[in-house]
């Protein structure tokens, strides 16, 4: 369980943070820069939630998607091998939760008609800020492979595939809030030579 009495402590105040295995490192650190993004896809998804009200599966996909971020980031802030942690077994993302995702991308998508172009960016609201939030996610599946590639690094396989496939997650729902992909806005290439 978790406790928060008391938000500020000053322990960072020397540009350092705590993993959850009490380690130290500094703040600027590859593993805080990632799962830091991971956070700030989670706040990009709570934004995009302000548009989702009228969408009840869509909205209730994105919350678990939420939960399942701080799980991540738990995952992420406790390097090492899963199971395997101070006083006990770790958090860690795990393989049904990205076949979960996979299943949600299905249904989704199984109410688009088939691309023929890119999707530009924006649409309806609900779109654009799932737009938004997809980017934010590659940013943080880039940081978790640089982090994966590091030596004495230690990233979980399931971790690496979520974050991979909830930005596949991201673009199949920003189609599909707008209006299942009638509101698309199509990439015409070299429209403006």
């Amino acid at each position: 369980m978790v406790v928060l009495n008391r938000i500020y402590t000053r322990t960072g105040d020397d540009g350092t943070t705590a993993l959850g295995t009490g380690e130290r490192r500094k703040k600027h650190d590859l593993r805080i820069a990632a799962y830091g993004t991971v956070d700030e896809t989670n706040a990009a998804l709570g934004l995009a939630r302000l548009y989702t009200a009228d969408a009840p599966d869509l909205d209730a996909m994105l919350g678990r998607i939420q939960n399942d971020l701080f799980d991540l980031g738990a995952d992420l802030c406790m390097p090492g091998e899963a199971g395997k942690g101070p006083g006990g077994a770790r958090l860690a993302v795990t393989a049904e939760q990205v076949a979960r995702l996979e299943r949600e991308i299905d249904t989704l998508n199984a109410d688009l008609a088939p691309l023929r172009s890119f999707v530009l960016p924006g649409g309806s609201p609900a779109a654009a800020a799932l737009h938004v939030a997809r980017t934010v996610c590659r940013r943080a599946e880039r940081l978790i492979a640089e982090l994966a590639d590091r030596p004495g690094e230690t990233v979980s396989g399931p971790a690496l595939h979520y974050v991979n496939r909830l930005s596949d997650f991201l673009f199949v729902a920003a189609r599909w809030a707008n209006g299942r992909g009638a509101g698309d806005v199509l990439w015409q290439p070299g429209q403006n030579r």
